[in-house]
């Protein structure tokens, strides 16, 4: 069973004479250094001068550096750039200014486990990994709440890296939830998998599948839009809340019975094996092989495949659609 951990295992004291970076002031990193900065902690944020991120570190007034300055004044550094950025921004703007003794923090293992990041020795090099995207991080500290973080150590040099997690934990409000103990390779792995099989390149895949198949047989599009579309959000919100057999328990008898004999016979042991083979490609480094050439190339293929379904019906009766419901606004 998981070990987590909880607001008395975490002691932001810890922290309280050091100087805390922020590295990207992106979704997490303006939640988390907006949070950090809320618990009484010494927040510096760094991003690209002129940018967006840096006018809205700018607005909301933490007076932005360049990550180079941001990383040699502070004693603990979190890396909230994209993934694909770490290895470069690491190596030219971070190292430098560190020193033995500081804390390097990572929100996903990707850069740690697939080293595109080697910390120096006598850093600690830790994760601390919300399971929600900043907005929620954010709002929900300002509410007395909090996300549930993930929790890794890869390198403790100083024998504290566990202590200093658990504080940016608290301080970000995590340990209001809960903070469970994981590793990068199991969060890192585990993260790719459940993007590409299942939250989104499964999810976006079936839906358009779904609706394609509707349509080929004769029926409006409209109509297979909410069929396949539009109600998934229904059908989540119950399962995010209620899990599983909660959903199946505020579903008609006739749809329960047709997600009982026919999911197994979309999702079938086929399927399984399929997404198997996708595992094993991010296990042994495949993906992210192809992910960082991908970026070094320029992105041609992902440009291409980003704009493929620009056109597709689907997009077109969900803009109509979609026009005809203001509520959505404040969803």
């Amino acid at each position: 069973m998981a070990i987590i951990f909880k607001e008395q295992h975490a002691n932001l004291n810890i922290l309280r004479d050091k100087k805390i970076a922020i590295i990207g002031y992106g979704s997490q990193g303006s939640a988390q250094a907006q949070n950090l900065r809320d618990s009484g902690l010494d927040v510096l944020v760094a991003d690209v001068p002129d940018s967006s991120a840096w006018r809205k570190a700018d607005e909301d007034g933490f007076h932005p550096h360049l990550a180079k300055e941001a990383s040699a004044l502070a004693q603990v550094i979190l890396m909230l750039i994209p993934d694909h950025l770490h290895g470069q921004v690491f190596r030219s703007e971070v190292l430098p200014g560190l020193i033995a003794g500081d804390a390097l923090i990572f929100a996903h293992g990707f850069s740690i486990h697939y080293r595109q990041v080697i910390p120096p020795s006598g850093v600690d090099c830790l994760m601390v990994a919300p399971k929600g995207p900043g907005g929620l991080v954010r709002n929900l500290y300002r509410r007395g709440l909090g996300v549930i973080c993930l929790l890794a150590v890869c390198q403790d040099a100083t024998g504290h890296s566990q202590e200093i997690g658990l504080a940016i934990a608290k301080g970000i409000g995590g340990t209001q939830a809960g903070v469970i103990e994981t590793t990068f390779s199991e969060e890192t792995e585990t993260d790719l998998f459940g993007e590409q099989v299942v939250l989104c390149g499964g999810l976006t895949a079936l839906i358009k599948a779904g609706f394609e198949t509707l349509v080929e047989a004769g029926y409006q599009p409209e109509i297979a839009y909410f069929e396949c579309l539009h109600e998934v959000k229904q059908i989540a919100d119950m399962i995010y809340r209620y899990g599983i057999q909660g959903m199946r328990g505020r579903i008609s008898d006739t749809a329960r019975y047709g997600d009982l004999t026919r999911g197994p016979q979309v999702i079938s042991s086929l399927i399984k094996k399929r997404m198997a083979e996708i595992l094993d490609e991010i296990r042994d480094e495949r993906f992210a092989q192809e992910w960082l050439a991908e970026n070094r190339a320029g992105r041609p293929r992902f440009s291409k495949l980003i704009h493929e379904d620009d056109d597709h019906p689907i997009e077109g009766v969900g803009n109509k659609l979609r026009s005809l419901m203001p509520w959505l606004e404040e969803v």
